[in-house]
């Protein structure tokens, strides 16, 4: 008793008192977590039962979430007129209690991008992220704004780019999104894109290379290359160049290259060892789509490490990722061949909601200090 009475946790009538100097909050997405204003701490976990929690349901009626300069949620009581950072909700929290998972794995393939945001504050922070107006880029897009992040949406429609905005906007009016013309299949473009971006004086914090096309048709480019090889690789290489002074300007930044698994499964080099340009952007009778896709796979994995290489010195890291074994995304729609197997598989695929694949714990680790212009 003497111990608990030192540790500040002496005994109450009920074990969910808090002890003196302890706090309830809530995050935006509706957590529970305690602040110990006198060893200046904060944690999930009850102090006295261990419990962690959420609160459960929609704000009452007349109440609206805000979030303060300093990224503090608090609420907003209109029919009293009054503000609080007391979530009126937690008179009705529920108890959640999963399985603590072990050190070697914290995440697995049931994991949601929510799930892995869970706490964070991403006010402040600038994203770009390619191809983000469907599939497993939307979905990063919108757990990323939800969290408070400034989120460009890098779309080649400008219509499909303003209804993810508007999608994402509908499950928070105050998430900072918008929808930027970029078509990776025209270098005049990207370019475009890169200096439309750069007139807004925003710094940039997390580059997803994430646009990609999956089985489609032998076509050239306005640039004379093959399409696969532009969209996949070529253009975001382009980009992230025209980008580059931005980054080590925002550092520490990060740039994530959305590969395959399947980049295991093909050659880039002649039979003596040397590249060979041809296979990058080949001619229409050398063009098969599936190893098109995995040059361009392969070809963002060896971009990833020397970009990692040469600017992990100035606080820029990059990173390439597999977003996953057979997920059901749009990515397949070039070919009614793709689609009709990716439409008898989608019984056994992971839904795009378990796919996050940018959202690592690492990926947030960075003080990130400049803001986003309103």
């Amino acid at each position: 008793m003497a111990a608990l009475k030192y540790a500040g946790l002496e005994d109450t009538d009920s074990e969910e008192e808090l002890p003196p100097g302890w706090e309830e909050r809530t995050t935006k997405d509706g957590w529970v977590y305690y602040a110990n204003h006198l060893e200046e701490k904060t944690q999930w976990e009850h102090p006295k039962s261990g419990k962690r929690k959420r609160v459960a349901g929609d704000l009452p009626y007349g109440w609206e979430q805000e979030t303060d300069e300093n990224g503090q949620v608090y609420f907003v009581d209109h029919i009293n007129k009054r503000t609080t950072y007391l979530d009126p909700r937690l008179a009705f929290t529920v108890e959640d209690n999963p399985v603590k998972p072990t050190t070697r794995q914290k995440y697995d393939g049931n994991s949601t991008a929510m799930e892995i945001l869970q706490g964070r504050d991403l006010s402040g922070k600038v994203v770009i992220i390619t191809g983000a107006n469907s599939g497993i880029g939307f979905e990063t897009a919108k757990s990323l704004a939800l969290h408070g992040a400034c989120v460009i949406l890098a779309c080649r429609s400008v219509a499909r780019g303003n209804d993810a905005v508007q999608r994402i906007l509908g499950e928070w009016h105050k998430a900072k999104v918008e929808a930027m013309t970029l078509d990776l299949a025209s270098l005049q473009s990207v370019q475009h894109f890169a200096e439309a971006f750069k007139s807004k004086n925003l710094p940039l914090h997390i580059l997803i290379c994430n646009a990609a096309v999956f089985g489609a048709p032998w076509s050239l480019t306005e640039d004379g290359l093959e399409s696969t090889f532009q969209v996949n690789h070529l253009g975001h290489f382009y980009l992230v160049q025209l980008l580059e002074d931005v980054l080590r300007q925002s550092s520490p930044a990060r740039v994530v290259v959305v590969s395959s698994e399947s980049h295991r499964f093909t050659e880039i080099k002649d039979s003596s060892g040397k590249l060979d340009f041809s296979l990058l952007s080949p001619s229409k009778k050398e063009y098969w789509a599936m190893l098109a896709y995995n040059r361009s796979k392969l070809c963002n994995i060896l971009f990833s490490n020397e970009l990692n290489r040469r600017l992990s010195p100035h606080g820029v890291t990059s990173n390439s990722v597999h977003p996953g074994n057979m997920i059901y995304s749009s990515i397949h729609r070039n070919w009614w061949v793709y689609t009709l197997l990716f439409t008898l598989a989608r019984p056994f695929t992971k839904s795009m909601h378990f796919s996050p694949y940018t959202l690592r714990e690492e990926f947030f680790d960075m003080a990130l200090n400049d803001g986003c212009s309103q």
